[in-house]
């Protein structure tokens, strides 16, 4: 009893743990989609795996939340496409019910009158759809959409030409629209040169009342009452702060908690974002990175979409379309108080698919991050009156009965929603790839290995990019065969 208690003590005072004194296979920062998803794959291969995730949720930019009688998602709300998507493949695979969820716009203006909606989502589908038809030499988005429109406009709207307010009021809509695809400040922030593609397919596929967090379930072996992993050990709340990695192959990689705690592994897989990696590489490495990956983490860009969820006691709006456009007319525009000039991002309302009695307003940029720092009292009743400007012509609309905002920018461990690419992009036209690559020690065995959306060339910003980026960095670590 005695011998007992002694060892008790000498564990309690040097910090130690039964945890902490096992060597994995391997260690993953951050669980994500890309995370979860190099769990997964390691886990099935048989790999001895510790998961360190600074949240108390798994998960990361995905973030299902309950709401009302249903659930809403302040993170990443579809899965952009049903060909070639490991995402949508689980859903089906699993018995999952996926719903095609209407992104049509109806537009209302500032003064409470609705354009044509048939011509506004024509305009809003052309430029869209002009992205991937870029000019043969790189120049920013938003002024190569506004030539293309003109062009449209002159063709098929040759009257609209004319009328230079709706111009002034499209355009700025417009800027919106792209702001909430790439999570940008402007669309003259991204470059017409991107090597970004879609999957095919049906781009915005709903989880519903099922909720994103399904797909970590699915990824974890837990749905339905799964198991879970026997060789997974996962850790919430466990913030790394250094990763020591040796060129010594016979050396393990050291992983440092926030507590003190310490763990090694024969190699780490580091998931974190970039807004956290360009807040942290200099700290959170040992040896430092090479210079080449710290440049590149340096150049790309990461962006904030955020958004504010509004639940009501009854539906007043339409349910047709999924979205509802919010155009400014610039008089309006105009008198808005400096102070209140976010709400002017705040592009369009739409309702959730999980949550019937919820709207969800979408913001951008750096109007986002302001309103993440605002009082709740402030951006609800701001919210509603723009509401009211917008929706609520011949209407009486109610008071919200709850409200959420998500915080993507102001939360440590995300520092942002998801990467685009700036107009830096084309000089440096392998950053993603890059980033991606391995540190390797003496004898070229991969030791601190990068994943997440930001390291996937062509599908950055995705679940389905962070999630093969995941499986990419797990396979490296297996024997050709062990799949």
């Amino acid at each position: 009893m005695l011998v007992r208690t002694v060892i008790f003590l000498a564990l309690a005072v040097f910090g130690s743990s039964t945890d902490e004194m096992q060597v994995y296979d391997t260690i993953i920062v951050g669980m994500g989609a890309a995370g979860c998803t190099a769990a997964s794959v390691l886990c099935k291969a048989g790999k001895k795996v510790l998961a360190l995730e600074a949240q108390n949720r798994v998960g990361g930019r995905v973030n299902t939340v309950p709401f009302g009688s249903g659930v809403v998602e302040l993170g990443a709300e579809w899965i952009h496409g049903d060909h070639n998507s490991r995402v949508y493949d689980l859903a089906i695979q699993n018995n999952v019910t996926i719903l095609s969820q209407d992104v049509s716009f109806q537009v209302f203006r500032s003064d409470g009158t609705m354009p044509d909606k048939k011509m506004i989502n024509d305009l809003v589908n052309y430029a869209l759809e002009s992205v991937d038809d870029p000019p043969e030499e790189p120049e920013p988005l938003g002024q190569y959409l506004t030539r293309r429109l003109m062009e449209y406009m002159a063709l098929k709207y040759p009257s609209l030409l004319e009328d230079k307010d709706f111009i002034d009021q499209f355009l700025h809509f417009m800027d919106l629209v792209v702001n909430n695809y790439e999570a940008s400040n402007s669309w003259n922030d991204i470059t017409t040169h991107s090597k970004y593609m879609d999957l095919k397919g049906d781009l915005h596929l709903s989880w519903h009342k099922n909720g994103y967090k399904t797909l970590f379930e699915i990824l974890l072996n837990t749905y339905r009452d799964g198991p879970g992993y026997p060789n997974l050990n996962l850790q919430l709340e466990k913030e790394v702060t250094k990763i020591t990695y040796p060129q010594d192959p016979a050396q393990d990689v050291e992983v440092t908690c926030k507590d003190g705690s310490t763990y090694k592994a024969r190699n780490v897989i580091v998931t974190v974002s970039l807004g956290v990696l360009k807040e942290r590489y200099t700290t959170m490495f040992y040896p430092p990175l090479p210079d080449g990956k710290a440049a590149i983490i340096d150049t790309i860009s990461i962006g904030v979409v955020d958004k504010i969820v509004l639940l009501f006691d009854n539906v007043w709006w339409s349910k047709d379309p999924g979205f509802n456009g919010f155009v400014w007319r610039k008089e309006d525009r105009s008198n808005v108080p400096s102070e209140d000039l976010w709400v002017t991002t705040i592009f369009a309302a739409s309702s959730p698919m999980g949550c019937q009695k919820a709207l969800t307003l979408w913001t951008s940029g750096r109007m986002g991050k302001l309103i993440e720092t605002l009082p709740e009292d402030v951006v609800k009743r701001k919210s509603m009156e723009l509401i009211r400007r917008f929706m609520g012509k011949n209407k009486t609309i109610p008071e919200p009965i709850d409200m959420l905002r998500s915080t993507w920018y102001s939360n440590p461990f995300t520092r942002g929603s998801y990467t685009y690419d700036n107009l830096q992009t084309p000089l440096h036209p392998n950053a993603r790839e890059i980033l991606a690559e391995p540190i390797v020690d003496s004898s070229g065995a991969p030791r601190v290995l990068f994943a997440g959306e930001a390291t996937d060339s062509h599908h950055f910003s995705t679940v389905h990019g962070a999630t093969d980026t995941g499986h990419r960095e797990a396979t490296r670590l297996l024997p050709k065969g062990k799949l």
